[in-house]
Parts: structure tokens; C-alpha cells; sequence
């Protein structure tokens, strides 16, 4: 079986492959203070719900933005899954995807592998929403290179950012979008104002980033938490994919398999 985890700033998500079978999915909140001991007892809680075992885990690979967690996660998988990670970046993938940045090693590993997966899916040019603790769009090519994208903070922190700057608004959820533009109370003009705001946002970046595209339009597609939502309301937004990432991981485990692996990059 394949070990997959996202890190993320905010979130950290973890799946389990059986073949090309997605078994078993996990969201936790990402801890960039613990220790792999740590790890350890609430991943066995995890696998011992899901009637799963440590050692039926053949291959790990991960994905992460948070530096802290990569030791950890490293010191984890050699004590406790008796095996070496893979850990994700744009020189891993260079086999799998071109990476077209000034500087590729700068490219987070979840855009890299959104992209990837995003890619093998629909196998045209590509615009990539990715609604998580920062918003970021990525852009694949034609010709399936990594082009480059824009980043915004995401929706969590500007209403965030809203609520702890300012003396009288309140916390808003962000569950469902409001029925009008025009707020007739504080709550659901703070909603009106981050989701309608974010999708005007989103349309404008696309349009922006498809004018300086060449070739056939690029198609949208979005993913992260907050994707479902975001559709309803944005007039860009042409598929959600909300497994992108942990299946990104899967296909470049099997595809680095098909190839000579380089030794897995322990980051530490």
C-alpha cells in the first residue's frame, strides 16, 4: 500500500493507496512543534480505526510546506514504517513535469503536484485554483509544463485578519454563500464582502493570466477545502477536484517507479 501526505500550513491530509484505489483519507491539523513520537500515537489511533497495520505500508511519499514537519515526518517513517520518505519538489518531479520558475526549487510542493495531477487528468492547458491557508492559482501548458502562477492570501485569513483588526465585527462561517450582494445586517455583509469578494478575485485573475496565454483557452479547475463553495459563485471555476493532491502524490509515486528513481531526498 501507498502512504501519501500534504502538509499544509493549516491542515495536514494523509491517504492510503491500495493499487490505484484511494482506501483511506485523514485530515489533521498540522503541528509544527511535535515530535515524531507524537506523530506516532495519533497515526496509530488512525490506522487502528481503519483496521489498518504499519507494515502493510510499502512506499511514503509527501508533500509539505512547513519545514518543521519534514524532519519530523522523516524521523517518523524511518523509526516507526522502517522506511525512507520521498519527499516532493520540483527537482524530484523534473522527469514528470518541466518546471518553468526562474527558480524551480521556490514552487511549493502542492503546486507542483496539483499540477501533475491536474495534468494527467485532463491533458490540456490549465489553470489551477488551490483554496487553502494561501490562495494560489498555478498554470500548466499545453504542453504539460509548469508555468508559474500567482498567490493571494487565502479566504481563512482575510476574514481572519478582518475579525482581529477591527473593533465591532464578528466572526463570520464561511459555510454557504449570502443570497444577495447587499448585506442587510454585519454578518452577512462581512459574507457578502470575503465570498463575492474572493470570486470576483478568482474571475479576475483568470482572465488576467488567460490573456497572457497562448493557444487553446486553459481550462479551470479548483481544489482545497473551501472549492465546493467557491464554485457556487464564481463564473470561472469549471470542475472542483477535492482529492487533487493526495492523487497527484499516487501518480508520481507510479510514474517514478516506471523510471530509475533517484535515492529519496531526506530534506534534513
Amino acid at each position: 500500500m501507498l502512504f501519501v501526505i500534504d502538509v499544509g500550513n493549516t491542515n495536514t491530509v494523509m491517504g492510503i493507496f491500495d493499487n490505484k484505489a484511494q482506501i483511506q483519507e485523514w485530515r489533521i491539523r498540522t503541528v509544527k512543534d511535535g515530535t515524531e513520537d507524537e506523530f506516532h500515537v495519533l497515526l496509530s489511533a488512525l490506522f487502528r480505526e481503519a483496521n489498518l497495520r504499519f507494515d502493510q505500508i510499502d512506499k511514503t511519499i509527501v508533500a509539505s510546506v512547513v519545514p518543521p514537519m519534514v524532519t519530523i515526518l522523516d524521523a517518523f517513517c524511518v523509526k516507526y514504517l522502517k522506511q525512507t520518505a520521498l519527499f516532493i519538489d520540483a527537482e524530484t518531479v523534473s522527469s514528470i513535469m518541466p518546471v518553468r520558475y526562474n527558480n524551480p526549487l521556490e514552487v511549493g510542493a502542492d503546486r507542483i503536484v496539483n499540477a501533475i495531477a491536474a495534468y494527467e487528468k485532463y491533458k490540456c492547458p490549465l489553470i489551477v485554483v488551490d483554496f487553502g491557508t494561501a490562495t494560489t492559482f498555478d498554470v500548466v501548458t499545453e504542453k504539460g509544463e509548469y508555468l508559474g502562477g500567482a498567490i493571494t492570501p487565502g479566504i481563512g485569513i482575510s476574514a481572519e485578519a478582518l475579525f482581529q483588526r477591527t473593533s465591532k465585527l464578528p466572526r463570520v462561517e464561511l459555510l454557504s454563500p449570502p443570497k444577495t450582494a447587499i448585506g442587510l445586517d454585519t454578518a452577512s455583509s462581512m459574507k457578502s464582502g470575503i465570498i463575492f469578494g474572493y470570486a470576483g478575485l478568482v474571475d479576475g485573475m483568470v482572465q488576467r493570466i488567460r490573456k497572457e496565454m497562448t493557444g487553446d483557452p486553459p481550462k479551470v479547475i479548483a481544489t482545497g477545502g473551501l472549492a465546493p463553495l467557491m464554485r457556487n459563485v464564481s463564473n470561472a471555476i469549471e470542475a472542483i477536484e477535492p482529492s487533487l493532491t493526495l492523487d497527484g502524490l499516487r501518480i508520481i509515486s507510479e510514474r517514478l517507479a516506471a523510471s530509475p528513481l533517484k535515492k529519496a531526498r531526506r530534506h534534513v
